[in-house]
């Protein structure tokens, strides 16, 4: 017998929305009905919260094949717009990581670094339908004797291209601060020295992860919202350790879960998938992604009611603590209190910086929303869910 009063499945769910009677809202909506009608009768009303984050997710890249030439090549180098890209695969597939940056990039010689233009500004382009400039260099075989090609290329002429990120939408972070005397350039952007700033990303409340802390809907075949397309949760992500200290309510405090996530780079758009330069750092890729959450009990609405004031994130410091591997927090803040765009840091009030849009988070949970609502979206039932210990 079930410990909840409220049990519903994936395919009664999935039938709502075939019907059209399916009710779905926002993780934004979802926090407002629990503290208004209880988690009990929020399971009874609400079928799906949509969630969202947008954001710079470095663990990113794509998995190309360009279809083969004649002569045809086996190519073990590959440049696309001057950017480097793994060749040693397949005859004619390569893998075109985020954070590679072209060539000619002067990277950190000129202090700092602008980083104007890598791996994830080649695939943003690739979304937007421009032409890139493909270069290929093979060392010649009987089967592949050509040695060296060179072509424009639009993803529509791309045999195959699939979004492949190992580590996406970090369940909480760190809140990252420069207790150093000297202005430093970071992944979490740039911190002015004495705690001049206090930089964070995710989306709070709206986060995918913060809303099944457990993970006991998502896994491997969760269909998602990712780059403006489908795709779908394959595996756990990089880095996943579901082992983190836990709140009351089983919020991690510290860096936990992540998602290993995959799509077809032909169904995005370059409004959810964007070419990020970070100064003095590097290159990377923000991108959009969203996951439907089954509200299948009481419990799974108590998961969906978080709210900011819930999620408590660590303070670290960037200046001398992270680079040296020195593991220690300076304290803890709220999402409530780094949303309202400043918090009390030793005895003063430093300004937050968020690397994360939560503004476009909410797009993200209302065009899902919308997509399930309108039939287009059904939950992909997971084969095995995520590891939660």
């Amino acid at each position: 017998m079930s410990k909840f009063k409220v049990n519903k499945t994936y395919q009664e769910i999935n039938d709502k929305i075939r019907a059209g009677q399916v009710v779905v809202v926002s993780a934004d909506e979802m926090t407002d009905i629990v503290a208004e009608k209880g988690a009990e009768e929020a399971a009874r009303t609400v079928d799906v919260v949509t969630t969202g984050t947008f954001a710079p997710m470095c663990s990113s890249g794509a998995f190309i094949n360009f279809g083969q030439f004649v002569p045809t090549i086996k190519a073990s180098k590959v440049w696309l717009n001057n950017v480097p890209a793994y060749g040693g695969l397949a005859a004619v597939d390569c893998f075109l990581g985020a954070t590679e940056p072209c060539l000619e990039d002067p990277l950190n010689k000129v202090w700092p670094g602008e980083f104007n233009y890598g791996g994830g500004h080649v695939i943003q382009d690739l979304v937007a339908g421009k032409g890139v400039y493909l270069r290929a260099e093979g060392y010649g075989t009987s089967c592949y004797p050509n040695r060296e090609v060179k072509k424009k290329v639009r993803l529509a002429d791309l045999r195959q291209a699939t979004l492949c990120n190992p580590r996406n939408g970090y369940q909480n972070y760190n809140c990252a601060v420069n207790l150093t005397n000297k202005t430093i350039y970071t992944y979490m952007g740039t911190l002015k020295p004495r705690a001049g700033n206090a930089n964070y990303s995710t989306s709070g409340q709206l986060s995918p992860l913060f809303n099944d802390p457990y993970y006991k809907t998502i896994g491997l075949g969760t269909r998602i919202f990712l780059g403006g397309g489908e795709g779908y949760v394959t595996w756990h992500g990089t880095q996943h350790n579901p082992g983190a200290e836990r709140n009351s309510r089983g919020i991690p405090r510290t860096p936990a879960g992540t998602l290993w996530v995959m799509g077809d780079l032909k169904q995005m758009t370059p409004d959810w998938i964007v070419g990020v330069s970070i100064r003095g750092y590097g290159v990377s890729l923000a991108v959009g992604l969203g996951v439907p959450i089954p509200v299948l009990n009481e419990e799974m609405a108590r998961f969906t009611g978080v709210a900011d004031r819930d999620i408590d994130m660590q303070v670290v410091d960037y200046g001398k603590d992270y680079p040296n591997g020195i593991s220690k927090n300076q304290g803890f803040v709220t999402y409530e209190q780094l949303k309202s765009g400043s918090i009390h840091f030793r005895d003063r009030d430093v300004p937050t910086v968020p690397l994360s849009s939560v503004a476009k988070a909410r797009e993200i949970a209302a065009v899902l929303k919308d997509w399930i609502q309108s039939g287009r979206f059904l939950l992909g039932e997971p084969q095995f869910t995520l590891p939660a210990s």
